[in-house]
């Protein structure tokens, strides 16, 4: 690494524990073909049998397949990865790769540049969060509204940066197949003309939009994707008033569908970064309504751009659907901006340009400390 031309080609390793059907996923995922196109060599670290795994191969992306259970085999397993691939950067996404990667770097077994990327609001305590990054060589947060929570969980603030989600807009603006449409359409059974309501999304607080199902005239299929309802969820969608439908979807890593089929794009999330799904539904021209919380505000100005709400007051998320849904003028002019907003700050060709520059800012600061005497 000592001497090495700024702008050569990096051989770059995606590294998560995670990789099941998710919008992190799909971020990984378009940010890693993204680098590859522009020259670099990317390897995906993840278990052999996640999503992540079989879209990387799909894409012609080298996979790494990883044992993730045990901290100090993976630890050995990622020092053998990282030396015999001859890795200059690592970014990790999830917690148990981090603590992985930490413990190789107090044990002085991981020279190459070492990246964290924080995608969610922060829960990791704050004794963590400065150990991990005052050790990680930069910290990404996915949006302004992480950072700034990071910082007030005690996470050092000289080495972290934002680098807001981008989204593949050459992805969602391909043609459907007509199999995914037929399936969506499936699982949605028969909606008698009802608009739909998708969240696209893992379990966050969809309780609240079947609690505000009852304050809700206007008859809607409110379509809950990537779930698998709990004994709880259940009860309230069984007592959702009858000119209502409630479906479950299981998780799909083809979710795109069922946008195409909605009439508003819910998010009700108070950990959310900066969604993968919000910005999906917003490129695809969606009125969106999101909680007031998180990375939310960074892409959804009230009554611009779409609609915030209290994350868990249910009568205003009732509120919320009923304008966009009875307001044909207002939900078209919000869809419009918000499409406008992502397509225009918001690309992929963005993030990748910003993560590029943050990994090689952190070769930078390994080869400082190595006293390269070129720099």
């Amino acid at each position: 690494m000592l001497g090495d031309p700024a702008d050569r080609p990096l051989t770059i390793l995606q590294l998560t524990h995670q990789g099941g059907p998710a919008g992190s996923t799909q971020s990984i995922l378009s940010l890693s073909q993204q680098l590859a196109r522009g020259g670099h060599r990317v390897l995906v670290g993840c278990r052999s049998d996640v999503l992540l795994a079989r879209l990387a191969r799909d894409a012609g992306l080298a996979v790494v397949p990883l044992d993730f259970t045990r901290l100090g085999a993976l630890a050995q397993s990622l020092a053998a990865v990282l030396t015999q691939q001859r890795v200059d950067v690592v970014n990790s996404h999830a917690t148990r790769d981090r603590r992985a990667l930490t413990w190789l770097r107090w044990r002085r077994a991981l020279p190459q540049a070492f990246v964290v990327t924080r995608r969610t609001m922060p829960l990791t305590s704050p004794l963590e969060l400065a150990a991990v990054g005052l050790t990680a060589d930069r910290t990404i947060a996915v949006s302004a509204a992480v950072a700034h929570a990071l910082r007030r969980r005690l996470h050092p603030g000289a080495r972290l940066r934002v680098v807001p989600n981008g989204i593949a807009l050459a992805r969602v603006d391909a043609p459907l197949p007509a199999a995914e449409l037929a399936a969506a359409r499936a699982a949605l059974g028969d909606t008698q003309g009802r608009p739909v309501v998708a969240v696209v999304s893992r379990r966050k607080d969809q309780d609240v939009l079947l609690r505000a199902l009852p304050q809700i005239e206007r008859p809607v299929v409110l379509a809950l994707v990537g779930i698998e309802p709990d004994g709880g969820l259940r009860a309230l969608a069984r007592a959702a008033p009858a000119r209502h439908a409630v479906v479950f979807v299981p998780r799909s890593d083809r979710p795109l569908a069922f946008y195409h089929l909605a009439a508003v794009a819910a998010l009700p999330s108070r950990i959310e970064g900066l969604s993968q799904g919000l910005l999906e539904a917003m490129a695809l021209g969606l009125p969106t309504v999101a909680s007031d919380a998180g990375g939310n505000r960074e892409l959804i100005s009230p009554g611009a751009t779409g609609v915030l709400v209290p994350p868990l007051d249910a009568g205003a998320w009732a509120r919320a659907l009923e304008s966009l849904l009875e307001d044909g003028a207002f939900s078209r002019r919000i869809a419009g901006a918000g499409r406008e907003l992502v397509r225009r700050d918001f690309t992929l060709e963005r993030t990748a340009a910003r993560t590029e520059a943050v990994y090689r800012a952190a070769l930078e600061r390994r080869r400082l400390l190595a006293g390269d005497p070129s720099c």
